[in-house]
């Protein structure tokens, strides 16, 4: 069950929002309800929305809305429902024709190789045939982690010379897709970090060769973020959208964290939806994002009479 494994990924946040949302019950007063509720936003790590969130509340509390403690916990799980956008069941634009070129994109350590690798996965589970393009040139070790994946995958693979021109491995990945009917291109770049100016640059010079190359790719570009980084995710996700459009987030490691509001923050705050989440360690340990599944995850289930 996708649940299921979301409770397990979401089990260190869910720990601390649960203790603060036993204090909401009971006898707690509406004022040590709202310090609870407080503690539990920040706990999460929402970011700037937990400011607006705390400002409605008190809102709801003056008109007589809400009158008791035990009133704040489905209030919240439907306000923070409010701010995830649904992917949907087909969570990737897929071209009628020809290949569809996803360009993956993030920051060193942020579990972007994996992430590819999961992605390749789940789209060969579709029928899809998929090829891959290694345009980060600059590690060895990338490469080489890489084509153990393609390997296991059986899908081809597109390199270059270490340290060569990613943008010339990024066009030769697209003839290779042309001249060999795939389905889908997936071009794995530098996980390269968000304040180094000329790397940025050189990412949005193989974006510009794709599309000369296939015209209007990459058709997706995935951010990959590390869930463990909390707000920082949100820095990231900012700076590269500036040079490439960003079209949607993977969200990796999100079974090691205490952090899984960041989701919030970065959908919140940049309008960018969280499209996967990694969930583990094996090939299938990705999800399409689903909004309701999450927020269930996080704060536990909604109660028996709202799911009747």
């Amino acid at each position: 069950m996708v649940l299921s494994r979301l409770r397990a990924g979401l089990q260190r946040t869910r720990n601390r929002i649960s203790h603060a949302l036993r204090r909401l019950g009971g006898d707690t007063s509406l004022e040590e309800a709202l310090e609870a509720l407080e503690e539990i936003l920040y706990t999460a790590d929402v970011g700037l929305l937990a400011g607006e969130i705390l400002d409605e509340l008190q809102g709801e509390v003056r008109r007589g809305a809400i009158a008791r403690a035990d009133e704040l916990g489905p209030w919240l799980r439907e306000r923070l429902l409010r701010e995830l956008q649904d992917p949907g069941p087909e969570p990737l634009r897929l071209q009628p024709s020809g290949p569809t070129v996803i360009l993956v994109v993030g920051v060193n350590g942020s579990g972007k190789t994996t992430s590819v690798a999961r992605l390749v996965a789940w789209l060969q589970g579709r029928g899809l045939k998929v090829l891959l393009g290694a345009a980060d040139t600059f590690r060895a070790a990338a490469v080489e982690q890489l084509g153990i994946w393609a390997e296991r995958l059986g899908v081809d693979l597109v390199t270059g010379p270490h340290q060569g021109d990613p943008a010339a491995v990024a066009h030769d990945a697209a003839e290779a897709a042309l001249a060999r009917g795939a389905d889908v291109l997936v071009v794995d770049t530098a996980g390269r970090l968000h304040t180094q100016k000329n790397l940025m640059e050189e990412l949005a010079k193989v974006a510009r060769v794709l599309d000369r190359k296939i015209p209007g790719a990459p058709h997706e570009t995935l951010l990959v973020l590390d869930a463990t980084t909390g707000q920082n995710a949100v820095q990231q996700a900012r700076r590269f959208a500036e040079k490439v459009p960003v079209d949607g987030i993977f969200l990796a490691k999100l079974d090691g964290t205490a952090k899984g509001g960041a989701v919030f923050a970065v959908q919140r705050e940049l309008g960018l939806p969280v499209k996967f989440v990694g969930l583990g360690e094996g090939l299938e340990d990705l999800e399409v994002f689903d909004p309701g599944e999450f927020t269930d995850a996080l704060l536990g289930p909604r109660p028996a009479a709202e799911t009747a």
